[in-house]
């Protein structure tokens, strides 16, 4: 269903899932059920945040590493070098 974009067969799934999965799947299943159209475009649209989330994880961890040790002036140095 993700490797191929077949985001109209999730329905059906989680239809299966809320019906005979175990108790931590229908959990799941009734998280994807909440945000549907999103999750749907998610498996069916050919767009991906993942490169941008990739650049937030970045800096999270850059801000982690320098917490209390550096000024703003470093970070910043350090996040648009790499960048």
């Amino acid at each position: 269903m993700v490797r191929h974009q077949r985001g109209y067969l999730l329905l059906e799934w989680i239809r299966q899932a809320e019906q005979d999965a175990p108790k931590p799947m229908k959990s799941f299943a009734g998280f994807l059920r909440q945000d549907l159209d999103a999750v749907t475009a998610g498996l069916t649209l050919p767009w991906s945040s993942g490169v941008v989330e990739g650049h937030v994880n970045r800096v999270k961890t850059l801000k982690r590493a320098m917490c209390g040790r550096a000024s703003f002036a470093l970070l910043r140095a350090r996040i648009l070098t790499q960048a």
